[in-house]
């Protein structure tokens, strides 16, 4: 039966790649992302009648489509060996594994030309296996978070801490020299920029990562950063919604929470959220801080259907990509197993799972759960349907 599912699989995967090559083929002509050349209007409706996200949709396997919902780092294609280069071992994998997207960390990057080398690598058996481009990410925000501009294999502009940012012109600058040596190496999605308003004064977690206390300001800055990362042809990423600058505590430690109300929360910590639709925000990250006194109890909000689905989906209008934070932080993995979490995430409204601590019974679960029916094929198709849409968009 399992020999069989894999043929079905390959079977899929080549329709899906030859519907997607036709649109590469003709995107590869006009550039479509924000700040360059449009699509020639008269060419546009014919091309979007060549394929669209609802004929991939329709020739994926529902593996297909549940591992298209996770985003991995490089060591789950390789069984655990640190990964600096792509090689058979991990193109290979991706037959067994056709994850929506890899995360780096600066383990994995020892210089330009082997980054460069190991992404394009990488993004090639991708498309030449699953038929569906990877999201190559990287958490890549400047000041302490950053895994090349920290890093002494690679001559990039260093990038001072947010908090340091004085004006929405420096703002674009930063985002669009990051954006600019992102692009040259081969990343598609900068998990950045930070769009936490800092209410509280002990928080170490996020400190001058933030742009700032002033929630109108936090917006300004942060959209206008994502702008310069648009503009370099590299999609940008709020994070930690509903707010991590208002908690004392630190989620990848453990337990952590803000007693804050929805009315105080919607006052400062979601203005950046509300606005991230009119940003043309590519992903938010949803944290795992608990909203006790909006929630009613102790769930994490990337596990709450209050926090994503009427929250961010509903009252702040958000139809971007939602993906959690990682999931191997302490405030998932003390309390759950990564096939709850990613159950738990999915049935919340969650697009895409970030690292969870199990890859493969995360993903187990999820399909085991869609056969008792605790999780429906069509929600699993609104997420995935969500990211095909955005990686046509962009190929």
């Amino acid at each position: 039966m399992e020999k069989q599912m894999i043929l079905a699989d390959k079977k899929n995967a080549l329709r899906i790649a030859v519907g997607l090559t036709m649109a590469m083929m003709f995107l590869a002509t006009s550039v479509v992302f924000q700040g360059k050349e449009q699509m020639d209007p008269a060419l546009e409706e014919s091309q979007m009648s060549v394929v669209d996200e609802e004929e991939i949709l329709h020739a994926m396997s529902l593996r297909q489509k549940v591992y298209q919902m996770f985003i991995v780092t490089p060591e789950v294609l390789t069984d655990g060996a640190n990964v600096t280069k792509a090689d058979e071992t991990m193109r290979a994998k991706f037959e067994e594994c056709p994850v929506g997207g890899v995360v780096y960390f600066s383990k994995n990057l020892i210089d330009t030309a082997q980054t460069k080398q190991m992404l394009l690598y990488t993004q090639e058996a991708a498309v030449d296996i699953v038929g569906i481009p990877l999201f190559q990410c990287v958490d890549e925000e400047g000041g302490k978070v950053a895994r090349i501009g920290n890093n002494k294999g690679f001559n990039v502009p260093k990038i001072k801490p947010m908090g340091t940012i004085k004006s929405e012109q420096g703002a674009y600058k930063a985002g669009s020299k990051i954006g600019a040596y992102l692009k040259e190496l081969g990343f598609n999605v900068d998990f950045a920029p930070d769009a936490d308003v800092l209410t509280n004064e002990n928080n170490t977690v996020i400190g001058d990562r933030s742009f700032g206390k002033d929630a109108e300001t936090v917006l300004c800055y942060a959209s206008a950063y994502s702008d310069g990362l648009h503009d370099s042809g590299i999609m940008s990423t709020f994070k930690h919604f509903p707010g991590h600058g208002a908690t004392e505590a630190d989620t990848h430690k453990g337990f952590a929470y803000t007693d804050k109300s929805y009315e105080e929360l919607q006052m400062a910590e979601l203005v950046p959220f509300a606005g991230a639709s009119e940003a043309e925000i590519d992903f938010i990250m949803i944290s795992h801080i608990s909203v006790p006194n909006v929630t009613g109890d102790d769930t994490p909000c990337s596990l709450s259907r209050k926090m994503v689905t009427e929250i961010l989906r509903g009252d702040l209008g958000y139809d971007g990509i939602i993906v959690t934070d990682a999931m191997n932080m302490g405030a998932i993995v003390e309390q759950y197993t990564s096939g709850e979490a990613a159950v738990a995430a999915i049935n919340a409204g969650v697009d895409m799972i970030l690292m969870p601590q199990d890859f493969h019974q995360a993903a187990e679960d999820v399909l085991s759960a869609i056969d008792r029916g605790e999780i429906s094929e069509e929600r699993i198709d609104e997420s995935v349907r969500r990211i095909l849409n955005v990686k046509l968009r962009i190929y």
